[in-house]
């Protein structure tokens, strides 16, 4: 079967394609997936830039949706035919989080999807959204459920809330989403002009150019009438941090998961203080979130944003296309 491999250090110029044997049959607890589509995350691009070192040859891409080819004994949840979308952490199936680290992340820490089949135990994917295609069912593993976590697992989220998403990437278009279909008000900033006509389009209340109005965050809350917004989707990391916090309300929450602008920076702590606003980090999510995500899903209609799709072997045109910034909503690979 082919698959791509990754070359230390590290690189596009890195990524090639390769054929290897096909997955071996299923053991008890297992099943075969014959993978149709992977999407793109910026933490697949810290693999593959090499600013995330994995080991040589590593097989990249967190996400994974296909159809069960084969099952073993004892596996009761999919018949031959399902289609099932993996999982971040094949490990966390519930409760609270047991892992601080990437080492059993697929694309990361061991090999991921990028390729044409795999064998895994069965509680390394959940079903499908009931008639998504797979391009569309990739986008849950990561950007789907990190939103998806931020938004209703850690913010509670609910109908009336004020909701801040920044930029137009694959967690902040699935959390304008969520937020709306949940019932809460929506306003995103961007660098675009047209991006921002988009979000609008999409529903959101308020839009802000960050580049032309560097205080933002105060603009934002002036939005809500001074009150802050309940909930920031915080993806930008130390840069976009202090407007943030602007932003937000007092008490509010505050998700910190990207690292946009870099991975180390000031943290405002007394005006965060001030304001007691919670800050809390978090990477993804549990094999549980997934699933009642899957389902709110189906009980919603939200589909996914998709940007453009590029075969496997074009992995690393798409992978040029998302440092361009160019995209919005989801880069997806189909296999």
């Amino acid at each position: 079967m082919k698959a791509i491999r990754l070359e230390k250090p590290g690189g596009l110029d890195k990524l090639g394609a390769v054929d290897m044997d096909a997955p071996a049959a299923p053991g008890p607890g297992e099943i075969t997936v014959r993978l149709k589509a992977s999407s793109l995350n910026f933490h697949d691009y810290g693999v593959v830039s090499g600013a995330m070192p994995s080991e040589d040859g590593r097989i990249p891409m967190s996400d994974g949706a296909g159809v069960v080819e084969a099952v073993g004994r004892d596996v009761t949840e999919f018949r031959e035919g399902d289609s099932v979308v993996s999982t971040f952490f094949p490990k966390w199936l519930d409760g609270p989080a047991p892992v601080a680290d990437f080492k059993g992340t697929p694309g990361d820490g061991i090999d991921g999807y990028a390729r044409e089949a795999v064998t895994r135990p069965a509680t390394a994917f959940t079903r499908a959204p009931e008639g998504w295609a797979h391009e569309e069912a990739a986008t849950i593993t990561t950007a789907g459920l990190t939103a998806w976590r931020a938004l209703v697992v850690d913010g509670g989220l609910k109908a009336g809330d004020d909701v801040l998403v920044l930029g137009t990437g694959g967690v902040s278009i699935y959390a304008l989403q969520i937020a709306r279909a949940m019932g809460a008000r929506v306003f995103a900033t961007s660098s675009s002009d047209d991006k921002l006509k988009r979000l609008t389009e999409m529903g959101a209340a308020g839009t802000v150019n960050y580049k032309s109005d560097a205080a933002w965050g105060e603009t934002i809350a002036g939005m809500t009438g001074g009150r802050g917004v309940d909930h920031v989707v915080e993806v930008g990391g130390p840069a976009t941090l202090d407007q943030s916090i602007s932003a937000c309300r007092i008490g509010g929450h505050m998700a910190l998961i990207g690292v946009l602008t870099g991975r180390a920076g000031e943290v405002p702590t007394a005006k965060m203080m001030a304001k007691q606003q919670k800050l809390q980090g978090l990477i993804v999510g549990s094999r549980a979130h997934q699933i009642d995500m899957v389902r709110a899903m189906e009980t919603t209609g939200i589909r996914p944003v998709l940007d453009r799709s590029f075969p496997l072997d074009q992995i690393a045109d798409a992978f040029r296309h998302e440092e361009s910034g160019a995209h919005f909503g989801k880069i997806t690979l189909s296999i």
